[in-house]
């Protein structure tokens, strides 16, 4: 039995638009809180910083909480698919490998939102980055390491 029985239908419609801010989140398998081990958050920081810098996307805010992240960018001369492939390929072999496991890393699938043009995107990037505070993780933003915003 599949642990996402309708993630396939997270794909349905999915379109990819250069230029457009998406926000994308992913889950850890089986939502272990792998991420509360700080140095594999930041494997996988390395991946958001990759993409950014080799011009897949521009990040504008990312939060890794204990078993997910949420990430916005906008999106350059990639599609949304080749970003998520790559950051969560690359991503699954360094954890993997800092972790001597074989395992299976992110549920299947990933959510993605278009961010619509009259979207207010900073209050989006405060929404994202305030997931700690919301979650009981600290009392301030800044005692929690793994976030980012343009």
């Amino acid at each position: 039995m599949s642990l996402q029985p309708n993630s396939h239908l997270l794909r349905r419609g999915r379109y990819s638009e250069s230029g457009r801010a998406y926000l994308v989140t992913a889950v850890v398998h089986q939502r272990l809180p792998l991420f509360r081990d700080f140095r594999l958050g930041r494997l996988l920081v390395t991946e958001f910083k990759r993409a950014h810098e080799t011009g897949r996307v521009n990040s504008l805010a990312w939060v890794v909480m204990p078993d997910h992240f949420h990430w916005l960018f906008n999106l350059n001369d990639s599609t949304l698919a080749e970003v998520m492939r790559a950051t969560k390929s690359r991503s699954t072999l360094s954890i993997n490998r800092a972790r001597c496991s074989r395992e299976r890393f992110w549920q299947r699938g990933y959510h993605d939102r278009a961010v619509r043009a009259e979207e207010d995107i900073r209050k989006m990037a405060r929404y994202i980055i305030a997931n700690p505070l919301r979650a009981g993780l600290v009392e301030h933003i800044g005692d929690y390491s793994l976030w980012d915003a343009a």
